[in-house]
């Protein structure tokens, strides 16, 4: 099974925190966190919808600039999530610049930034037209954590503790389809632009008797078009499963709260991505600094029953022992003790 998201970090270990989400088939990605972002390239960026950050420390937020950079002058709309104080974090960044030639952009990016409480949701829109300047309607919802929620997908977030809230988060899909190819060759259908519309139509539980039209072309010639049921097409071409889980948790404080929350965020995840800042033997340095130790974030992973593991934002003073750092984690990972 080919999976539709391919979630990858965006810099090595040891460096700023990021990971990049992209879309199979699908020229979209999301992105959890804004460090450096030097990692991705500008066809990469381009693709991004939707940005989740941690919380704004500099090595978490200091890709903003790179990505608002690239977007500039295109017509796009860009979704940013993030902690209390998000809107002055935001505000700040865009009143670093002189934005007196904005009008003369033929396309116009838009911002729509949404800050985190415990209680409620806040968004604030702001237009590249005029000058970035937010408008003066502030929505306002409960906070329910889910963020986002789309037919195939939801991203939640939780509040973690990094001596500032931290927010988790974890990606859910609904589920899977997979286009088998000799099967769709079999019913003499081409791949095509179609697919797109056919898995939308299925992520959107239409009903299955709902006539399906596919249009068939050649060298972008139109080439007829051909009827189906929607369910009887998908018994034909498509394998229906599970779909992903993806969980992403940084800096936060290895204490006993925010062990069971991240726990609970990751539960069940087909891979976790999560910060291992310091060994156990320096457990006292990673308390004082908010961090999670590498035995630490292998006991998360077991307890939430992960499938797999992926360590990054290690202290720096582990640059040549990165090997003993991992099979700390693994060793909490596997051990039938805890």
């Amino acid at each position: 099974m080919r999976p539709r998201f391919h979630p990858r970090l965006i810099n090595p270990p040891s460096a700023d925190p990021g990971l990049f989400i992209p879309f199979s088939y699908e020229k979209r990605a999301i992105l959890f966190d804004l460090g450096d972002l030097q990692g991705l390239t500008a066809r990469d960026l381009l693709k991004v919808t939707h940005v989740f950050v941690t919380h704004t420390h500099m090595d978490h937020f200091v890709g903003f600039d790179q990505l608002l950079r690239i977007l500039l002058g295109r017509e796009k709309e860009l979704y940013l999530y993030g902690p209390p104080e998000f809107f002055n974090r935001v505000q700040g960044k865009l009143a670093g610049y002189t934005w007196n030639l904005v009008e003369e952009y033929q396309y116009q990016l838009n911002l729509s930034v949404t800050e985190l409480h415990p209680n409620k949701k806040l968004t604030k829109r702001y237009t590249c037209r005029d000058r970035f300047v937010p408008d003066n309607e502030v929505k306002e919802s409960p906070f329910t954590e889910v963020l986002l929620r789309e037919p195939s997908f939801f991203v939640k977030a939780g509040f973690l503790d990094h001596r500032i809230p931290c927010l988790g988060f974890s990606l859910v899909e609904s589920f899977s389809i997979n286009i088998n190819k000799e099967r769709l060759n079999e019913v003499g259908l081409p791949v095509g632009p179609w697919l797109t519309r056919f898995k939308k139509a299925l992520y959107a539980r239409e009903d299955p008797q709902t006539p399906f039209i596919v249009t068939c072309s050649e060298r972008g010639e139109a080439n007829g078009e051909r009827a189906f049921a929607l369910g009887d097409l998908a018994s034909k071409i498509a394998t229906i499963s599970p779909g992903q889980k993806i969980a992403y948790i940084t800096d936060i404080i290895g204490s006993d709260e925010n062990l069971e929350k991240a726990v609970i965020l990751a539960k069940d995840a087909d891979h976790l991505f999560i910060e291992a800042g310091f060994m156990e033997r320096d457990k006292g340095t990673a308390q004082r600094k908010y961090h999670l130790t590498a035995r630490e974030a292998g006991l998360i992973a077991k307890r939430a029953g992960v499938k797999q593991m992926t360590l990054f934002h290690f202290s720096p003073r582990y640059s040549a022992l990165l090997e003993e750092l991992q099979k700390e984690a693994m060793d909490a990972f596997h051990d039938p003790m805890e």
